[in-house]
């Protein structure tokens, strides 16, 4: 936002082009242009600007929609410049927890706060790590898409671990779940 509290015109501009729900091709885009801008996600997922929280979820969507990480930073790009923002933890939230079938032969799909629906599988693991910002050591994550990753929230973690299965990997026991005939390792037993 500007000192009169709206966003910058150029970047709102951009935004305009990506109104629908498909994703536009940032990893395309490469701009000159680049600044680093007053935003901040939070831990608990939700976006501020200038200290202000984004209460427009549809605004919270447009931006996500622009959302790259490239190495340890995280910038909304468009095709004329790269703003950098600051992410706490991750930029997304898993609040929704889809489970069809049963075993090896069943769907995981979980549904972020941004509305991206994320089908668990090989492409898409769910892993235990340390949030950047927690002493909570184990935390469920699942990448989301491009390097950008999703903690799922404590509901969708209880509904998680109803589903968790052992298995035998390299020699170990594992306890995990199984998503598209992919067995997510979550911890040993």
């Amino acid at each position: 936002m500007s000192p009169s509290g709206t966003f910058p015109y150029s970047l709102l501009s951009q935004l305009e082009g990506v109104k629908d729900r498909s994703l536009p091709p940032v990893h395309l885009w490469h701009p000159e242009a680049s600044r680093d801008i007053d935003m901040c996600i939070k831990q608990d997922g939700s976006w501020h600007y200038m200290g202000s929280p984004i209460e427009r979820i549809r605004m919270v969507r447009l931006f996500a929609s622009i959302l790259r990480r490239d190495g340890d930073d995280y910038f909304l790009v468009t095709p004329v410049e790269k703003c950098r923002i600051v992410v706490e933890d991750v930029p997304f939230q898993g609040v929704l927890l889809e489970n069809q079938g049963t075993g090896e032969e069943q769907s995981l799909t979980i549904t972020t706060n941004t509305g991206d629906r994320v089908l668990v599988g090989e492409a898409h693991p769910i892993e235990f790590s340390k949030g950047q910002h927690s002493d909570n050591p184990h935390l469920p994550y699942v990448l989301v898409r491009q390097g950008l990753s999703a903690r799922l929230n404590r509901n969708v973690y209880y509904q998680l671990m109803e589903l968790v299965s052992e298995r035998l990997f390299n020699g170990a026991l594992w306890h995990g779940v199984w998503s598209e005939n992919h067995f997510s390792q979550l911890m040993r037993v």
